[in-house]
């Protein structure tokens, strides 16, 4: 029945001694209780074993003696059968659980005295000298000096102590590194040893509680973030699922020095470590649809110092419903939602009035709102209903008046509109599966109401036929097309550019000042008493998250129908943007020479294979001599790989976001990267730095093609732009010159883009399935010849014919299908075994990298395989051919570029 939440905030347990609680000592009516005696900082706790009788607690300010008795043979280390007694004197003590209740605490007020017999007699004087020490410690009149002299008791018995090597897994186990620290749960800390191998993390407690030792094992973890705790830069975070909301252990060190050290060590254990989740990957991913709403908050929570073992940085989440009344709830009205783009304290304009005189009137520091929108106190709230004790804990072991209480959906909303001092937010559990934080079904005495009505289960609105229906209408509502559309701005509000400065002032979203991040320099303050008050008010208060955007945050692509003047008649599907086709000119190449290639295709064999990137290839680009191969990957680098000393030359990375494909320019003076950041970069080869960056979208650039300096760049922004490009000289600092010639339009993201060998014809497909035909032949005015609809699967590829007629595409259907470009029509269909990601054809024969890694040569008309050649170990994502189409690169989803030649 004992937990750490029976001691009070910022309050230590040392040690426990087995015990019998001897009551009215030699007298008729003697009572003895066995049980377990806590020595805390700052209390003497007694659990009995007998569930039935309550554990006490005596607070050591309240206690009048403590000593052991006069019989010196109760301290004779050498009398082993005799028990060893500490009597203690109180004038006050709190009963807690009495009959296994969870409920307020029972405070006995008077003298009482408790004798505690411990079963190891020579404990006594130790635990009598440590009470004796702790008790001057809570006599102090300051807060700050109290905490001084615990501190330094805890870190004298951590500096006596040590991690028990025995608790290592396996005798193998190398030590990393061993030092101090607290493990981090909802409103207090454990302190023990952490340590380090080779293999796992562990902790163990001071303690020895809830379980002598805490291990993580380093190949299970998943993430591991840096947290600020208690307004320093000392916590760790690790995870060891992908739920984004619960994690493995939250530590909190003594130094940032061995918090940086445990970081180093786990993070390069770990492959995919929290450097490669940014907020602005995640960004792109709600953008395109591939995470929820709700995943998406949760990311940009985590990444903001929130945490659900840090109740005053508990994740906060938006009100989303502001209809509480109807019987029905009808997401497609607009009037049912809350103002995304204002905070809770601007709901209400009257409201907001006289907060806004009040600041105008109030000097320096200003802040609109004396309350927070999130702190500990709302978590629990909220959880009450299944937290009581942490309720318990944070109010001195009562609950709320039953009036303020959450008693009701409806009521609470309305108080947050009309109230003068609440502006609270939700919290997650308010868009998840688990809805037994509305229901009381512990029984808990939450007290009555003025009406004399008791608080039990929390009241829902009209439209909701129980918790659970509750729940999943607020999911809904959630991830509804008006949320997803409006979401940006309650995120420029909580964690973008709206939340400091005038951008704050202008949107009424000012708090105190102590609530940012760097409010104040706690190392700054030397008082010790000024530091604990204001850490005290800090973290019961509430603390603003973590600033993650400073400019305005994108909105989500939603699907919408666009005015385009196109002439539609046909569609097909699309994916993933393949790598460019080859750009070289055919026109010094004989006809015989690559009929010959293409015919003797199958005798394609492996010559070299290098693993040159940590993800996933996405584009290859070869200099004319063949001398140097640029490949782009997921893992944001752009490499240069030459071919005649087996070596990487150069690695470049542009941002932390993944590039989609490259080429070089006529030349070979220039290689220009697509990202996923909405750039596109120019990198001179000659002078091995970024040139140039052409910031041409409103989304991540998927797919590039260069002719006749003309650049066709296509984008999830459901775009493709064509500009016209005036490269700068190479012996000078003359930029690129961009003029944007034409904008094509989609309904969706555009994920490929090809041109036919004579410029005249474009074809670009989206991630719905439509493959666009344009005619480019004009430089400002491009015409939509055709929309190819098929049916709806994704495209992985498609290209052109060297007849400038035929385009072959393939995607998640994993059939090849050939289109007629002037009518639309389907003239072949081949179905493979398995999606086909990327390939290259000359009309009548396919060369495809497949899904398993394979290579396989097809016999189009025919409509069979011919040929599979082993290759990569994952799917094939990108193919190279050169002009003589007897020389092959491949790059795949192992992360290694492959060369192929063929061998007559």
């Amino acid at each position: 029945r004992f937990s750490l939440l029976l001691l009070n905030l910022e309050e230590y347990y040392f040690e426990q001694h087995t015990a019998n609680h001897i009551i009215n000592k030699d007298c008729k009516d003697e009572r003895k209780f066995r049980g377990s005696l806590k020595i805390c900082s700052k209390s003497i706790i007694f659990e009995p074993d007998d569930n039935i009788q309550p554990i006490i607690k005596i607070p050591l300010r309240d206690c009048i003696s403590i000593k052991a008795p006069e019989d010196n043979e109760a301290n004779n280390p050498f009398a082993r059968n005799a028990p060893g007694g500490i009597s203690v004197v109180c004038s006050q003590l709190f009963l807690i659980k009495e009959r296994n209740v969870i409920a307020p605490y029972k405070t006995v007020r008077g003298r009482t005295e408790h004798l505690f017999e411990l079963d190891v007699a020579w404990n006594v004087g130790d635990v009598v000298q440590t009470l004796h020490q702790l008790y001057r410690a809570s006599c102090l009149d300051k807060m700050g000096d109290q905490a001084a002299m615990i501190t330094a008791i805890l870190q004298s018995r951590l500096a006596r102590t040590s991690f028990d090597k025995n608790r290592f897994q396996s005798i193998s186990e190398t030590l990393h590194m061993e030092c101090k620290a607290e493990m981090v749960t909802p409103l207090v800390t454990n302190p023990g040893h952490v340590c380090v191998t080779d293999a796992n993390l562990y902790f163990q407690p001071l303690n020895g509680y809830p379980k002598p030792v805490v291990q993580i094992t380093l190949q299970n973890v998943r993430r591991i973030y840096k947290r600020r705790h208690g307004l320093m830069p000392l916590g760790l975070e690790v995870f060891c699922t992908e739920n984004d909301l619960c994690s493995d252990i939250y530590l909190k060190f003594y130094n940032y020095q061995d918090r940086d050290e445990v970081y180093f060590l786990i993070a390069t254990y770990i492959e995919n470590h929290i450097a490669e989740h940014t907020a602005e990957s995640y960004m792109l991913q709600w953008q395109r649809g591939h995470i929820s709403n709700y995943q998406y908050l949760l990311h940009l929570n985590n990444l903001a110092d929130r945490s659900c073992n840090d109740l005053s940085q508990y994740p906060v989440f938006p009100w989303i419903i502001a209809d509480y009344s109807s019987s029905v709830l009808d997401l497609t009205k607009p009037e049912t939602f809350r103002d995304l783009s204002k905070p809770v304290g601007a709901l209400n304009k009257e409201r907001l009035d006289r907060l806004v005189t009040r600041y105008q009137e109030m000097p320096d520091p200003k802040f609109m709102y004396g309350s927070h929108y999130s702190s500990p106190g709302y978590v629990l709230f909220y959880l009450v209903r299944v937290a009581p004790e942490y309720m318990l804990c944070l109010q001195n072991g009562k609950f709320d008046h039953a009036d303020r209480m959450f008693n009701s959906i409806a009521e609470t909303w309305k108080n947050c509109l009309d109230g003068a001092t609440d502006f609270k937010e939700l919290i997650p559990e308010f868009y998840e599966n688990d809805s037994s934080f509305l229901v009381n079904s512990l029984k808990l005495d939450l007290g009555k109401r003025q009406g004399g009505k008791m608080v039990e289960d929390v009241d829902l609105p009209p439209w909701a036929s129980g918790p659970d229906d509750f729940l999943q209408k607020s999911q809904e509502a959630l991830e509804s097309p008006y949320v997803s559309e409006h979401l940006h701005e309650w995120i420029d509000i909580i964690f973008g550019y709206k939340q400091k400065g005038s951008e704050a002032v202008a949107a009424h979203n000012v708090f105190h000042p102590l609530t940012y991040e760097g409010g104040v320099d706690l190392n700054s303050i030397m008082d010790p008493n000024e530091k604990v008050a204001l850490l005290t008010q800090i973290l019961e208060f509430g603390q603003t998250p973590k600033q993650l955007f400073t400019t305005p945050h994108p909105q989500r692509i939603i699907p919408k129908l666009k005015s385009l003047s196109r002439t539609s008649s046909h569609s097909i599907s699309i994916a993933e943007s393949p790598v460019s086709p080859n750009e070289e000119s055919f026109e010094d190449l004989t006809e015989e020479s690559i009929t010959l290639a293409w015919n003797n295709i199958a005798k394609l064999k492996l010559d070299k294979q290098y693993k040159i990137h940590k993800e996933a290839i996405t584009g290859i680009a070869v200099t004319c001599n063949g001398s140097s191969v640029f490949t782009t990957s997921q893992d944001s680098t752009l490499k240069m790989f030459s071919k005649d000393s087996k070596t990487i030359q150069r690695s470049v990375s542009f941002s932390n976001m993944a590039l989609s494909s490259c080429l070089i320019l006529p030349g070979d003076t220039t290689v220009i990267s697509s990202s996923w950041d909405n750039h596109i970069y120019f990198y001179s080869i000659a002078f091995g730095r970024q040139q140039d960056v052409l910031m041409g979208h409103d989304d991540a650039v998927s797919k590039i093609c260069w002719r006749d300096e003309r650049l066709f760049s296509a984008s999830w922004d459901s775009t493709v732009k064509v500009w016209r490009c005036v490269p700068g000289e190479t012996l000078s600092n003359k930029k690129h010159h961009f003029e944007l010639l034409a904008e094509l339009e989609h309904d969706v993201s555009v994920n490929t883009v090809d041109l036919n060998a004579a410029n005249t014809i474009l074809a670009s497909g989206t991630k719905e399935g439509t493959i666009s035909v344009w005619d480019i032949t004009t430089a400002t005015v491009t015409e939509c010849l055709n929309k190819l609809f098929l049916w709806l699967f994704l495209l992985f590829a498609s290209f052109f014919c060297t007849d400038s007629r035929h385009l072959l595409s393939t995607g998640e259907d994993c059939c090849f299908k050939v289109i007629d470009v002037q009518t639309g029509m389907l003239i072949s269909s081949v179905t493979a075994e398995e999606p086909q990601r990327c390939f290259r054809w000359d009309g009548n024969t396919i060369l495809s990298g497949s899904q398993s890694g394979e290579l396989l040569i097809w016999d189009l008309l025919g409509g069979k395989v011919t040929e599979r050649i082993k290759g990569h170990t994952g799917a094939v994502t990108s193919m190279w051919m050169n002009e003589q189409c007897n020389s092959v690169i491949t790059g795949g989803e192992d992360k290694q570029i492959m060369f192929w030649k063929l061998q007559y």
